[in-house]
């Protein structure tokens, strides 16, 4: 459906004099009678933009933490109609960056109907649209390219030839129309001519080989294209972005350095600096089902116990830091542990459960396949990495919530925790099987008077329904810092003061 043009309004349909629908027109004559005015696709996005900033509407929806670092210098690159890359590791939303620049584009352009590359009526390139016009004059026939179909994709792949991204000789073209091959027509066009009026994307452009990044050196610089020996001189309309991988610099390839010369932006993308923005890109993009999130209660602690995973890989001894932690890992972790607890409501018939910190068992799978491990973290194994990873965010977060935990305590001196531990010299332990029901999982806690005491003194404000993850916290926390020991079996996990462990294991 077309939708009816708006004067001077970014985004929002052609510039055009009068308030004829877009519907009505149909030929060139009609357009021009309409005061349309060409531009290329570079001011087009410069002046949507412009448009957007004085009234404070938000461009890049949906991509959290770039607000005051990798947005502005993408504006800013706009601004200055520069062909833009995009370095940055793993999980940094660099495609979903080029594909909301779509929205900065007018609703619809006007194109030389039947053209294969997107002609410009007051400006066509092809000669198939050259000889249109000249055959046809105001009466050439025009059609309306909406601006998602003016957005084209391409991964860099080894395998990707000159052929594919420019074009080449086609031989059954030349064959149907008993062309000879020194007539452009038999050419085929590639995908970036396709694209003509468009954002092109090269992903992972390190990845393309060198000889092929040479071939895009003319499209950069003079706007035009090159196809085997024909002397032809197209000049392309289009915005290129590119995105890349700093590892892929040293591991597999590298942009040739004529071609980052031509390449008017590198932007660097980054990682979430908080916990609080890491937390709303997962809620955004888990895509949870309904059934999950109607039956599962998830406390926030566990929400931040998830995400400081992923500072702690970033960080981690055993974890390759080149190589990045992509966001995906806390997507994949996230909806991994609402599945945990939802096969447990399913396996005790339960109609609704709250998230145990020993559901994070099940997010391990997540984690393994989502961290490159240094030569340290492959000889510990990844199950091994994944477990110490989730520890670890529990030990960081510990002391933001009870007293620390020293690692040198003087004699004679009072310790909260000394109740703690001495209920635990004095018992068997506490064990936690996976698929306890929610009753038995609730008392075995409550008896732990200890931890309930914890909990009052440092914590008064939880509520009934998170204070039963808390205890398990507590648990954890204490065996993260020695306190306590931790024993996982094959069904649930088990608790003991450390002098009880070591004479079991004795």
């Amino acid at each position: 459906m077309f939708l009816p043009p708006f004067e001077g309004r970014a985004g929002e349909g052609c510039k055009i004099k009068n308030t004829m629908n877009l519907t009505e027109i149909k030929t060139f004559g009609e357009l021009k009678e309409a005061g349309y005015q060409s531009k290329s696709i570079k001011e087009e996005l410069r002046e949507n933009l412009i448009e957007k900033i004085k009234n404070n509407e938000t461009v890049f929806e949906g991509v959290h933490g770039y607000e005051d670092t990798v947005i502005p210098e993408l504006e800013r690159a706009i601004l200055s109609k520069h062909n833009i890359n995009l370095l940055g590791l793993r999980g940094q939303a660099k495609t979903r960056l080029a594909r909301l620049m779509v929205k900065l584009l007018d609703e619809y352009i006007p194109v030389v109907e039947g053209s294969e590359i997107n002609d410009d009526p007051f400006h066509p390139i092809s000669r198939y649209a050259q000889e249109t016009l000249k055959e046809k004059g105001d009466n050439t026939p025009i059609s309306w390219l909406h601006r998602e179909e003016r957005f084209s994709e391409k991964l860099a792949t080894p395998d990707v030839t000159v052929a594919d991204l420019i074009g080449d000789v086609d031989p059954i073209k030349a064959a149907n129309l008993k062309l000879s091959y020194a007539d452009d027509r038999v050419i085929h066009f590639g995908m970036i001519p396709r694209a003509n009026r468009g954002i092109f994307v090269i992903n992972e452009l390190p990845d393309l080989q060198a000889r092929i990044q040479v071939a895009l050196f003319n499209i950069l610089q003079e706007g035009d294209i090159q196809i085997r020996g024909f002397k032809l001189r197209m000049p392309l309309d289009l915005q290129f972005i590119f995105t890349a991988n700093p590892e892929d610099y040293t591991n597999r390839g590298s942009i040739v350095t004529p071609l980052k010369d031509r390449i008017g932006s590198q932007i660097l993308t980054h990682y979430p600096k908080t916990v609080e923005i890491a937390k709303t890109i997962t809620e955004q993009e888990a895509n949870l089902e309904a059934n999950q999130k109607d039956h599962v209660k998830v406390p926030g602690l566990a929400r931040e116990i998830l995400e400081q995973i992923s500072f702690e890989a970033r960080e981690s001894e055993y974890v390759d830091e080149k190589s990045g932690i992509s966001a995906r890992m806390s997507i994949t972790a996230f909806q991994n542990l609402l599945s945990t607890a939802e096969r447990r409501t399913l396996k005790n018939g339960d109609t609704e459960t709250t998230l145990r910190l020993g559901d994070f068992m099940g997010v391990i799978p997540s984690i393994t396949g989502k961290v490159e491990l240094v030569y340290e973290g492959e000889q510990e194994g990844a199950a091994f990495v994944a477990q110490h990873l989730i520890e670890n965010s529990i030990k960081s977060i510990f002391p933001t919530l009870f007293p620390k935990i020293e690692k040198l305590e003087k004699q004679n001196e009072d310790n909260p925790y000394d109740e703690v531990t001495q209920w635990f010299f004095e018992s068997s332990g506490v064990e936690l099987p996976d698929d306890l029901n929610e009753k038995e999982y609730q008392e075995t806690l409550k008896d732990i008077k200890p931890l309930q005491n914890l909990i009052d003194k440092y914590q008064p404000e939880t509520s009934e329904e998170d204070r039963y993850f808390l205890t398990e916290f507590l648990l954890w926390g204490l065996t993260a810092y020695n306190k306590l020991s931790k024993h996982r079996f094959s069904k649930g996990i088990q608790f003991q003061d450390l002098y009880g462990n070591y004479i079991n294991n004795l």
